[in-house]
């Protein structure tokens, strides 16, 4: 089902009444709006009301729905047709139009494309605005106004943070702070790289129409997303970097996305994003797909999965070192251990303060060095999962396996810690087995390499808190 109403003659173009001087001057790119949305019934109001509130109103909205057996239809058909906007003077005019696309099995990669084939003709660049992300009052002219400053831009992203949540429960405020955290380094990382983005994400990202035109042409494609990879926006940003043009991270531009509230549906989220994200970077042919591990734009990702690799065995061993001392009363505590949960909590605290519109929950969790390291446990969770997903070639819908794990459904969220305790169970029964002698050459051994292992993590840390932010906010 769609719902229009007749389309006024050039939409794309800015409607004002002012002198002749100035409406020689009001001429401008034209943007198409695209919103895929499945089942956002309780955001797709605040995200409409947020685009008709912009200093610049997008040309024309669509809004595409599918798969969808919420009200998400009859709340978002409430704002279909044309709307009227009047800032300093400047009045603006758009229209949203809605559509009902029904069953949709290549979910938001098939409402992508529809709504791409609804625009592509008429309109210079396009806004892919997620169903749950309220954009920043500035943010389409901001957007606008970066990419038309430079021909070699194809795509720009919004700065997004994680939006606090109205309601009240540990683990969903536990969590949102651990994502804003998550996100907000992500985003720095991206901006004190010469703000160049590996992932111009589906959130609130302004793409080009000519580079959306030619990722189809060079890689001989009907569509700009393609249904064959798990991060359809990863692929994509790599394709137009692979033409030439540079994929950034806008400095001003700002939306607010939904996060995930409950461990299930977070792991279905970062098992999806990491799994999608192991595909690219590994070598090899998939489906239609090559990997494309020397790819200048997954450089930061390559450097993510180290880093977690490192988290993960330093963790892991310090915790058996210290169970395995403990028990043979051999431990003995020196105060240089210290130093790198400080230093943690000196690079956490930066991020934390770099996040625009910070709250005490972001401070808190900073320095509490508790929560933060378990968010880093829960991460290192999908990290494993991810990786052990991709080497057994398990042939899994990751959209449909998140799509029911924010339902509640499912149990392999807790997988990692099953197989921590297994694990550990077996070192444990190994351990009573050796000799003393052998314990203790284990020991010897084990303590000075974690040691230097930790202090390499940390002087890593040290100059990731250190290093400027160069007046950026996240």
């Amino acid at each position: 089902m769609t719902i229009t109403t007749d389309k006024p003659e050039d939409t794309h173009y800015l409607s004002v009444i002012r002198s002749p001087e100035q409406e020689q001057a009001s001429t401008r790119a034209g943007i198409a709006c695209v919103i895929p949305a499945y089942n956002e019934e309780e955001t797709i109001a605040d995200v409409l009301s947020s685009l008709l509130n912009q200093t610049r109103l997008p040309d024309v909205i669509h809004v595409v729905i599918n798969n969808t057996d919420d009200e998400t239809f009859f709340i978002a058909r409430e704002f279909a047709g044309p709307h009227e906007r009047t800032y300093r003077d400047v009045t603006q005019r758009t229209e949203v139009f809605i559509h009902d696309i029904g069953v949709n099995k290549d979910k938001k990669v098939g409402a992508l494309n529809y709504g791409f084939a609804q625009v592509c003709d008429d309109f210079d660049y396009f806004l892919g605005v997620d169903g749950d992300t309220v954009v920043d009052q500035y943010a389409v002219e901001q957007l606008e106004q970066e990419i038309l400053s430079d021909p070699r831009i194809g795509g720009i992203s919004a700065i997004y943070t994680v939006a606090e949540l109205e309601k009240k429960g540990f683990i969903a405020n536990f969590l949102t702070a651990g994502q804003r955290a998550q996100f907000a380094a992500f985003n720095m990382d991206n901006l004190l790289r010469g703000r160049n983005m590996a992932v111009l994400g589906g959130q609130c990202s302004l793409l080009s129409m000519e580079a959306l035109k030619n990722v189809m042409v060079d890689n001989r494609q009907s569509t700009p997303w393609v249904k064959d990879s798990e991060v359809e926006d990863s692929l994509l940003s790599l394709q137009i970097k692979n033409l030439g043009y540079a994929t950034k991270i806008s400095a001003t531009a700002r939306a607010s996305v939904g996060g995930m509230n409950t461990l299930r549906s977070l792991d279905g989220q970062q098992v999806k994003w990491n799994y999608g994200a192991i595909d690219l970077m590994w070598p090899g042919q998939r489906s239609n797909t090559p990997g494309q591990p020397l790819h200048p734009n997954l450089r930061l990702r390559w450097s993510e999965n180290v880093s977690m690799l490192f988290n993960i065995l330093t963790r892991i061993s310090f915790l058996m070192l210290l169970a395995a001392s403990l028990s043979i009363n051999a431990y003995v505590f020196y105060p240089v251990w210290l130093i790198p949960p400080i230093v943690a909590v000196i690079l956490n605290l930066r991020i934390a303060l770099s996040i625009k519109g910070k709250t005490g929950r972001d401070i808190a969790f900073a320095l509490l060095v508790l929560p933060a390291e378990a968010y880093l446990w829960l991460r290192m969770g999908h990290f494993v999962r991810a990786w052990a997903k991709f080497f057994a070639s398990a042939q899994t819908d990751n959209w449909a396996a998140q799509a029911r794990a924010e339902r509640g459904a499912g149990s392999a969220y807790l997988m990692p810690a099953i197989v921590l305790a297994v694990i550990s169970g077996g070192v444990i029964f190994a351990w009573l087995q050796m000799s003393v002698d052998l314990r203790s050459a284990i020991l010897s051994i084990g303590w000075p390499v974690l040691y230097i292992t930790t202090m390499v993590q940390t002087v890593f840390m040290l100059r990731k808190a250190l290093r400027g932010h160069r007046g950026f906010h996240v």
